[in-house]
């Protein structure tokens, strides 16, 4: 079937009823005045029932039923990022294996990457090396983030603790009580007497013990202040409003949105954790990663030898008027947020005799923006309130092609600061609050200092259209490695 984007871009949410014989996809437009329009709708007949055996669902019936939503996705892929809403009849919430059922469709829909987390890592451990779960049990063997590992060592073995933030980033943190959830370790099979103490972002966790070879001079001071890397970016940035968000363009990209004291909880393929915990006042975010940014630069230096440098990628797109009808996505290892397609990969599509390094440089650099604009906008579903402002940091925020075509895409402003390394920013802030250099989040706002504002400047029209192409672009490349 044929589908037709609105004019205008809106806010599009799918529902879909699996029921026992059929399951039927709703597509709904959010309409500015108030009220929703629906769209389209697509049944397929199932039969589910018939793959219920003494009271579960057969991994047959599992399967028909992931079938049907990876089809049900694909249709929804032109229409950008749509959340989609799942809704069983009693018939099946009746069944025994529910959450086999939904942990499945989960998986296959790719709305769970959880072997992305810890939690599944340890486990492997505890099972697969040999004597590690009986030391782990003896408390021999101790589980702990890159913070942890780096107190322990810096207090000789005194403290061994995580911050919230990084904590909530195991799959084993209850976000919102602050503490290791005892049914997910259990359930896991991991003992909690492994694991860290949950501790706030900011405070003296002990301080640098003698005889550390290099670090004599250090000994005695305290060891205070940790985070991880994209939520002290977050801070970094000065993003200490709900709303406020920001995105780093590293080998992969990481947008990050405030949201104040309120754990979202993302319908739309983000991740929620914890940013900071400072002075007793938790503040959480909302995150999208692009798994493939800077690499796919890289990639052209590296594995085509378009460029020598990561620069001149730049100057190969400056030197055409435009991409010349080609993208190229740089789903390498699949595609991240908001589609978590595991089995997606890369494509450049639009190639004509004439299209030339150049054009691809362009769409390379291109590409990078279309991921982020496709996170932005399922930030904008999840979130309370638009986004005014983007403020970029990372290596490949240096180029000045790249800010305003991504200015362009979003249709609001990019703000780059001056300080660019936000992430060492963001945590030795954090580490000055422990220590009373600053008094309070408040004051890191007066800190940071803006480098360029990149306003839009193509025609919305001419914007929406490349970001059309894009998607049928994506089209092609998703669930690649399945067909």
């Amino acid at each position: 079937m044929e589908l037709t984007r609105t004019a205008e871009p809106q806010i599009n949410f799918a529902v879909v009823d699996l029921g026992s014989n059929t399951i039927r996809m709703t597509l709904y437009d959010v309409q500015e005045q108030g009220g929703f329009q629906a769209l389209f709708s697509e049944k397929r007949m199932a039969g589910l029932v018939n793959y219920i055996r003494s009271g579960s669902l057969t991994r047959e019936g599992i399967e028909v039923a992931c079938s049907v939503l990876r089809g049900f996705q694909r249709l929804l892929a032109q229409f950008g990022p749509v959340p989609m809403h799942v809704f069983a009849t009693a018939s099946l919430r009746n069944i025994r294996n529910t959450e086999e059922v939904l942990a499945a469709i989960r998986e296959n829909t790719g709305l769970m990457p959880d072997a992305y987390f810890s939690a599944t890592k340890i486990k492997w451990i505890l099972d697969n090396v040999p004597g590690a779960r009986e030391r782990a049990e003896r408390g021999d063997l101790l589980f702990g983030n890159v913070d942890s590992w780096l107190i322990w060592n810096l207090t000789g073995g005194r403290a061994h603790v995580s911050d919230y933030s990084n904590c909530s980033r195991t799959m084993l943190f209850d976000i919102d009580r602050l503490c290791w959830d005892e049914k997910l370790c259990e359930r896991l099979g991991i003992p909690m007497s492994m694991l860290p103490t949950p501790v706030p972002s900011s405070m003296v966790y002990g301080r640098v013990t003698a005889g550390l070879s290099g670090l004599e001079a250090l000994e005695g001071v305290p060891v205070c202040g940790s985070a991880g890397d994209q939520a002290a970016a977050l801070l970094g940035q000065a993003c200490i409003e709900p709303g406020q968000a920001k995105n780093t363009y590293g080998t992969g990209c990481f947008t990050l949105m405030n949201t104040g004291n309120k754990s979202v909880r993302s319908v739309s393929g983000l991740v929620t954790s914890v940013a900071w915990s400072v002075n007793g006042e938790t503040t959480y975010a909302l995150e999208g990663s692009v798994f493939n940014a800077g690499s796919s630069i890289q990639w052209l230096r590296d594995e085509l030898g378009i460029i020598g440098a990561a620069h001149e990628c730049d100057l190969l797109a400056e030197s055409v008027p435009d991409n010349g009808g080609v993208y190229l996505v740089s789903a390498f290892t699949g595609l991240g947020a908001p589609r978590w397609d595991m089995y997606a990969r890369g494509a450049i599509v639009g190639l004509t005799r004439g299209s030339n390094k150049a054009h691809i440089a362009r769409a390379t650099l291109e590409g990078i923006a279309y991921q982020v604009k496709d996170l932005l906008d399922a930030m904008q579903i999840d979130a309370e309130s638009p986004i005014s402002v983007l403020r970029v940091d990372g290596g490949a925020s240096v180029s000045s092609f790249l800010m305003q075509f991504q200015a362009d895409m979003l249709r609001v402003p990019i703000d780059r600061p001056k300080l660019v390394e936000t992430t060492a920013f963001g945590a030795a802030f954090l580490a000055g609050l422990a220590s009373g250099v600053w008094e309070s989040v408040d004051d890191i706002a007066l800190l940071r200092q803006s480098d360029r504002i990149f306003k839009p400047e193509m025609d919305a029209e001419q914007a929406k259209r490349q970001h059309d192409n894009w998607l049928r672009a994506v089209g092609r490349a998703e669930k690649w490695s399945l067909e």
